[in-house]
């Protein structure tokens, strides 16, 4: 069965917001006036209000002691689940992901989430069209960089990433960005649950050419596949259809270098930087 996730209202910021606008009008102050006080534009503050931007968890202390709440909203915001901090479409893949006990990742336009630094993801966030706004990229940022707490569990789980060549020679935040980018891929994969492989550029046959995917496997040992394009996603859990994917990324981790020789691809690369 294919499961569509496309962008949607979601409950928890709007309560969120409502507190926000819930104290500003008890503190007798207008959106405009609060807005000058935090310095902030007052579109944002609609925004925040209204549910359709993320209070993060700074803003949230700040606002607390600018409208004298005890730190009510730094209480609320820290007790929301991480796939509340997620942008809409992916959190069925982030629902899954805080709980597999294995992660497959095939990928062809960029770094996988759970493998970015911070530099890469904000830089990768900063050339997305239509452009985002300062709030919502840094609220994106935050968001994935928790997802990565994933890695720090008493028991992590088993990671495997193929990625194109190509990823790794685009100039995403460029030279600097890149190299700690690099580096951190090579941290990543050091633990002995953890591999990565390289599809060189020139490699045919090629079985991933249809595009990205990612491969899970749930603590009830359910195997699913996440499939994201644009601002849509598709969770897979049809046996038959999942088993296609599977056998189709088996095929590419054939066809891919070596751990040993991506590894050792990824060292060249550090010496061109």
């Amino acid at each position: 069965m294919h499961v569509a996730a496309r962008p949607k209202k979601v409950g928890s910021w709007y309560a969120v917001g409502a507190l926000v606008a819930h104290f500003r009008k008890k503190a007798r102050l207008t959106q405009e006036q609060f807005a000058e006080l935090a310095n902030l534009s007052v579109d944002t503050v609609r925004s925040i209000e209204q549910g359709r931007l993320a209070l993060q968890p700074d803003r949230a202390e700040q606002f607390d002691e600018l409208l004298g709440t005890g730190g009510a909203l730094a209480v609320v915001v820290s007790r929301l689940p991480i796939r509340d901090r997620i942008v809409q479409f992916a959190q069925g893949l982030v629902d899954h992901e805080q709980e597999a006990v294995s992660i497959q990742s095939y990928q062809t336009q960029m770094v996988h989430g759970l493998l970015q630094t911070r530099e890469y993801c904000l830089a990768a966030f900063d050339a997305r069209y239509p452009a985002l706004g300062s709030e919502t990229a840094e609220q994106w940022v935050n968001a994935r960089m928790d997802r990565q707490l994933i890695w720090q569990r008493d028991r992590p789980p088993v990671g495997h990433f193929v990625m194109e060549e190509s990823i790794l020679r685009r100039q995403v935040g460029g030279p600097d960005v890149m190299r700690r980018q690099i580096q951190q891929i090579l941290e990543y994969t050091d633990p002995v649950h953890m591999s990565m492989q390289i599809m060189p550029m020139d490699r045919m046959p090629h079985a991933g050419l249809a595009g990205p995917m990612t491969l899970l496997e749930t603590p009830e040992h359910e195997r699913l596949v996440y499939l994201e394009v644009q601002r849509a996603s598709f969770m897979i859990d049809e046996p038959e259809e999942v088993s296609d994917y599977h056998l189709k990324y088996g095929m590419l981790r054939s066809q891919a270098l070596s751990p040993d020789e991506s590894a050792r691809l990824l060292h060249g690369l550090l010496g061109e930087l």
